[in-house]
């Protein structure tokens, strides 16, 4: 399985497994959208392959995962796992986050021994400080969305995280957004930097002026004006989703609200709905803000002004 078969790349796509293959860290910027995990998927699919040429014995098999990656939240753990299996390839994915048991996800690894592992970083550390992954297996770490990873509060999570990895040989980290500091686990001097920000002239941008100090009415006026495109709304707190989207019922404006404070199941669905498009329009905190690939989006609304 090479990258040739993906057929036409874009020229970061091309560039990322290349330098992945080189030895050392990777660090690579790319606005959302981009493709960034087909970019490392590519490598970390042959990183696979190679690992089970080199062990083709059924006993090697109780040795899982190959390869680690890294997330900040579990729905970008789950769509991650989604792309992987669509590509084809005889190996196994697996996604692992809080919000359901973790015997549950132990007793699925024993069943399909992933060679790839992708999760919330707490999720990770419970399973390696139980045993249930193999540390010594792992060789390659991807951290996407790095530094989303860290500005939720996973610092810490991510020392303990790599400590927990000792026969790590590449770490590999993927974002829209670059770091302002970089953390003591990552050493910029040592890593191979592809940087596919630079600027976009796909995105317009516009100022929408509210008359009133509550922009509620201004915000429903706005969304009947989309003509029922999709939008996502972006707020500060999770009360404001909550007080927005209680308006937008009384409106009768059919949406879908998203935040870390919901359950599980809340906001799969939420997420649910807005990507098959039964809702159009998604109210959110930042949590939607990386990571989900919904092409169809047309509208990002900033309801408050993102940090």
């Amino acid at each position: 399985f090479s990258a040739r078969e993906c057929g036409a790349l874009t020229p970061m796509q091309e560039a990322a497994p290349a330098a992945c293959h080189e030895r050392g860290d990777v660090t690579l910027l790319s606005p959302t959208g981009s493709g960034k995990t087909l970019a490392y998927l590519l490598p970390l699919i042959e990183r696979i392959a190679d690992a089970n040429n080199a062990n083709p014995s059924p006993s090697a098999i109780s040795s899982f995962p190959v390869a680690l990656v890294v997330v900040p939240s579990r729905e970008l753990a789950m769509q991650i796992e989604s792309v992987f299996k669509q590509m084809g390839t005889p190996w196994k994915a697996m996604a692992v986050y809080g919000g359901r048991p973790a015997m549950d996800e132990h007793r699925t690894m024993r069943d399909v021994h992933p060679e790839l592992i992708i999760g919330t970083p707490g999720r990770l550390i419970d399973h390696l400080q139980k045993g249930n992954i193999d540390a010594k297996a792992v060789r390659t770490l991807v951290m996407d969305e790095f530094d989303k990873c860290l500005e939720l509060g996973f610092h810490d999570e991510m020392n303990t995280l790599l400590d927990l990895l000792p026969r790590v040989e590449r770490h590999w980290f993927f974002s829209a957004t670059d770091l302002e500091e970089w953390p003591e686990f990552i050493h910029p001097e040592r890593c191979i930097h592809l940087n596919y920000l630079g600027g976009s002239s796909r995105v317009n941008h516009y100022v929408v002026h509210s008359p009133e100090k509550d922009k509620l009415n201004t915000l429903y006026r706005l969304l009947c004006s989309l003509d029922g495109s999709q939008a996502i709304v972006f707020v500060g707190y999770r009360e404001s989703v909550e007080r927005i989207g209680s308006f937008l019922r009384e409106k009768k404006l059919i949406h879908a609200v998203y935040h870390g404070g919901l359950e599980q199941d809340l906001r799969e669905r939420a997420i649910y709905k807005f990507r098959n498009g039964s809702v159009n329009v998604l109210v959110s905190t930042d949590l939607a803000s990386r990571g989900l690939d919904i092409p169809e989006v047309q509208h990002i609304i900033h309801y408050h002004l993102p940090a």
